[in-house]
């Protein structure tokens, strides 16, 4: 597979974003919707924009667009699937992190018509924390709490705006956000949203029926702290185990889209994925002797 391209495109705004906030403020144009976007998608790929913008600023939005762009006119791709994509990727480009934890607090208090909104106290994980920092100051923090054994510790973050001193913290909090797109979290994220859509356009070739539930699989990935870690544990087990042996021609799994269904159906909190990985190996066992995956009746 070849993520160079989008690679780049991820690096140059990242940069674009860091000077333009070290500066001052992203002063990047806001991104023109490009044309060709279905009617329906549209209002959805706004909303996006918007998003972003408020996230991380005009540069960081383009990269969103940018990543739409290779949708357009796309063959076997359903209207109300490239909506989902649209969705989902703006959900997942702002991720939970404790910047965006301060930013939402913030705008929650400038929205809050002079009330102060009720405090949030989050537990995010020793190494979630160190990795929103650059990563030339992340790397040798988490070496040295891996050596301790601190590296997972669970740390409890409070969110108030019941104070001018509380204020103050969340805005120096929220200002870190100039260094999100240099940090290793970001850099993790970012490969993830490439696999994702990777996977989504695999899918459009390879096997056009599953693409919504490719596509939809994102919403898995959602959270912080130790739920955040096994959602994204459990997605790649399944992508793994299913999606890419299917797309390799490794698996015959002819009806992808209902063995997705299945194996999301028998995600739970389970660090050892006991359930999902019994059910992994049923769906596989039935696709080897040519029986078609059964979809979960819905809840």
């Amino acid at each position: 597979m070849n993520f160079g391209i989008p690679k780049i495109t991820g690096v140059l705004a990242a940069v674009r974003s860091i000077f333009a906030d070290v500066l001052g403020d992203d002063d990047s144009p806001v991104p023109v919707l490009p044309a060709g976007l279905p009617d329906i998608v549209r209002p959805v790929a706004a909303a996006g924009v918007t998003r972003l913008i408020d996230y991380q600023g005009p540069g960081y939005a383009q990269l969103y667009v940018d990543r739409l762009k290779r949708f357009i006119g796309r063959r076997n791709l359903d209207d109300a699937v490239f909506a989902d994509i649209a969705r989902l990727m703006a959900m997942r480009m702002t991720y939970e992190d404790a910047v965006e934890m301060a930013q939402s607090k913030l705008a929650e208090y400038q929205t809050a018509g002079g009330k102060t909104p009720a405090d949030a106290v989050n537990k995010l994980r020793l190494d979630e924390l160190v990795s929103s920092l650059p990563e030339m100051v992340a790397d040798p923090v988490l070496w040295a709490l891996e050596y301790v054994g601190w590296l997972h510790l669970p740390v409890s973050m409070r969110f108030s705006a019941a104070s001018g001193l509380s204020l103050r913290r969340l805005r120096i909090e929220a200002s870190l956000k100039r260094w999100r797109l240099s940090s290793i979290r970001y850099a993790k994220e970012r490969v993830w949203v490439e696999r994702w859509l990777h996977m989504a356009d695999r899918s459009l070739i390879k096997q056009p029926a599953a693409t919504g539930e490719v596509v939809r699989s994102a919403e898995m990935i959602r959270g912080y702290g130790d739920s955040y870690t096994q959602n994204l544990r459990d997605w790649n087990l399944i992508v793994d185990s299913l999606v890419k042996p299917t797309f390799d021609g490794v698996l015959s799994c002819s009806h992808l889209a209902a063995a997705i269904a299945e194996a999301r159906s028998a995600v739970c909190p389970d660090p050892q994925q006991a359930a999902l990985k019994r059910t992994i190996a049923a769906i596989k066992a039935r696709a080897s002797a040519g029986v078609v995956a059964s979809r979960p009746a819905p809840s």
